[in-house]
């Protein structure tokens, strides 16, 4: 759990307008810090499974959000990842591009088979 201080400076840092709290880069930032933190405390203590699983379900919720703002504003995705250094986000959008590539093939195919079809019934 972070502190006042630490959650407001973040708050500042990453907000999209003044009276920003809780948007999705906010909420972005603040799992990573949260993340790191746990990952630190983790090194320390090996054994403490309540805090590993902690930490894994900030990792989801925070996989979540960078979908989601992915999906609503691309731009706002790679600044953040940028910002936040984060090795999820470029698999993201590899993944992202993979998708889109393979849809536009899907169309190729499905473009060919129309004018297959066209051509037949052209000779018929």
């Amino acid at each position: 759990m972070l502190d006042k201080e630490s959650k407001q400076r973040i708050i500042k840092k990453y907000r999209t307008h003044d009276s920003d709290t809780g948007s999705s880069q906010v909420q972005i930032a603040i799992l990573t810090e949260e993340i790191d933190r746990l990952n630190g405390h983790l090194k320390e203590h090996k054994q403490d499974h309540s805090s590993r699983r902690g930490i894994l379900k900030k990792v989801n919720e925070r996989r979540k959000l960078l979908k989601y703002l992915q999906k609503e504003d691309a731009a706002a995705f790679q600044e953040l990842a940028k910002k936040l250094k984060l090795k999820i986000a470029k698999k993201m959008i590899e993944e992202e591009e993979e998708r889109q590539r393979i849809e536009e093939m899907m169309l190729a195919q499905q473009d060919l088979k129309e004018e297959e079809e066209e051509e037949v019934a052209e000779i018929k």
